[in-house]
């Protein structure tokens, strides 16, 4: 029994060490991942876009700065779009309508994302609230 599991166990590690060198391999890489559109306003401006968009692995870092291979696709988006003359806010509003509003470092108030808007301003009114009484009761 125990053969049996630890031979399922190597079989499954094998398996997902192989799995990504394949995948690395055969997929080729996006034209524009890495490479700059030759307009120099249009690059510009897609630089520009990347920089306001978050990397989804990395999370801290912009598209315009990670390594990541989905950075890397979503640049290359990004420039083909700009050089087919798209609008960066239409660009902008596909890539969070494709991947959520954590994609951009500076999210739009809906219905989803109003209490990151409203907690700030609900604590500074319940510090005010509070530090009012304390100092109300101190002066009496």
């Amino acid at each position: 029994m125990i053969r049996r599991l630890l031979l399922v166990l190597a079989l499954a590690c094998a398996a997902g060490s192989v799995a990504p060198a394949l995948a690395d391999d055969t997929m080729p890489p996006a034209p524009y991942a890495y490479r700059q559109l030759d307009d120099p306003a249009q690059e510009a401006r897609a630089k520009a876009l990347m920089e306001t968009l978050r990397c989804l692995v990395c999370q801290s870092q912009s598209i315009a700065d990670s390594d990541a291979p989905i950075a890397g696709d979503m640049r290359n988006q990004v420039r083909l779009r700009i050089a087919a003359g798209e609008d960066p806010e239409a660009i902008r509003s596909w890539l969070i309508q494709r991947y959520g509003e954590y994609v951009s470092y500076a999210p739009r108030v809906n219905r989803l994302t109003w209490p990151l808007f409203a907690a700030p301003l609900l604590l500074l009114a319940l510090a005010a609230i509070l530090l009012r009484r304390r100092f109300a009761g101190a002066g009496a």
